[in-house]
């Protein structure tokens, strides 16, 4: 099989003899002439090139990285990550993943726990952010039988179930108020309380939290707890997005199409050179899961084997930070509110942080058109 006349980028692929030729592209399942490269590749008889060169580093890179779960990258920036995982890894300190929506913090909290000590009992993961305020407590904690309408029970909290081993507290941001108390009970006195009992269990337990939230500016909104902050932020790590490391968008590229065309029963030789230029100047706000949804919907798609993967539409104008004075003030109004599970009235309210009048407040709610999911009026 043969390219069609474009340059291109594929871990099976030949180099050209000179810039412009067609390049012959091999899959490692065809019957070649040539003999295997010290790379795992095919070695050419007509020379290396810089294109041959890049493409027996990604297929090298890829092989050596497959499977769910791997990091793949060899930027600066990843790499810097993957080292200060490897330093802390040894330890039984807490971690603070940091980093937008989509750059694979598990992935991180994942491979620390992997080369800890307490890699032989299973990591215990939880999101913050998608348990209701009302059942956080008992899923973190536990519960005694009996300890609310409907508790017919005990069941032991995610604390427990990770004793001696590693629990990944995900949008920790988003963890209610009073379950932030409880929680920094745990990293003080490594107890804790199951709901409707006054007996304190210890845990030996290592956290690792993450969040795609500013926890400073959280702390300002009196959204999170200033001493939890401080018991978290023992090692911190900066997770970079996709558009600062631009240079392992190539591997990632080759890594999702090598796991869908497992899937799916596609083979794929090549992506053009211009495809994935494309692809590494898009600035992917979606980050490494914008990515990988991208690629799947292009191997569904895929109509032989050198298909094109389109580039997602600029994200639209509504979706980007807008600097207007009004649309700050609503952002601030709403994530105040947000982190009060829009309790307006009382002590602790979303009023009383906010430092107006609850009817004030209302009243600026309804101007800034901000409204509680689930309500029309």
């Amino acid at each position: 099989m043969f390219a069609s006349g474009r340059s291109v980028i594929s871990p099976f692929a030949h180099s050209a003899e000179r810039p412009g030729d067609v390049v012959p592209i091999h899959h490692p399942n065809d019957d070649d002439q040539h003999a295997a490269g010290p790379l795992g590749g095919y070695r050419s008889t007509r020379g290396h090139d810089d294109l041959q060169a890049e493409n027996l580093d990604l297929r090298r890179e890829v092989q050596e990285r497959l499977g769910p779960g791997v990091i793949v990258g060899r930027s600066a920036a990843i790499q810097r990550v993957l080292e200060q995982a490897r330093q802390v890894a040894a330890t039984d300190s807490t971690v603070l993943l940091l980093g937008e929506t989509g750059t694979g913090k598990e992935l991180i909290a994942t491979q620390i726990h992997e080369q800890s000590s307490r890699r032989r009992r299973v990591m215990v993961r939880i999101n913050c952010a998608a348990i209701p305020s009302t059942l956080i407590e008992s899923e973190l904690f536990g519960r005694e039988k009996g300890a609310f309408t409907g508790a017919l029970a005990r069941q032991i909290g995610r604390f427990e179930l990770a004793d001696h081993s590693t629990i990944f507290l995900d949008e920790i941001g988003d963890l209610p108020p009073d379950t932030q108390v409880k929680l920094l009970r745990v990293l003080e006195e490594r107890q804790i309380e199951r709901l409707g009992s006054p007996k304190a269990v210890g845990v030996d337990v290592r956290i690792i939290a993450a969040t795609h939230r500013n926890l400073e500016q959280r702390i300002t909104e009196d959204a999170f707890r200033q001493d939890l902050y401080y018991r978290l932020n023992v090692f911190p790590i900066e997770v970079p997005p996709l558009r600062d490391r631009t240079e392992d968008i190539p591997l990632l590229v080759w890594r999702f199409i090598d796991e869908f065309s497992r899937s799916f029963g596609k083979r794929v030789d090549a992506i053009s050179r211009d495809n994935m230029e494309a692809l590494q100047r898009y600035p992917w706000p979606g980050n490494i899961r914008e990515l990988r949804n991208v690629v799947e919907r292009a191997m569904i798609v895929a109509v032989g084997n050198n298909p094109t993967i389109p580039i997602p539409a600029q994200p639209p104008s509504s979706l980007r930070r807008s600097v207007k004075l009004v649309d700050v003030e609503k952002e601030h109004v709403l994530r105040v509110v947000e982190g009060c599970r829009w309790r307006i009235r009382g002590v602790d309210g979303a009023a009383e942080r906010l430092g107006l009048r609850p009817t004030t407040l209302e009243t600026r709610m309804t101007k800034l058109g901000i409204k509680r999911p689930g309500r029309d009026d």
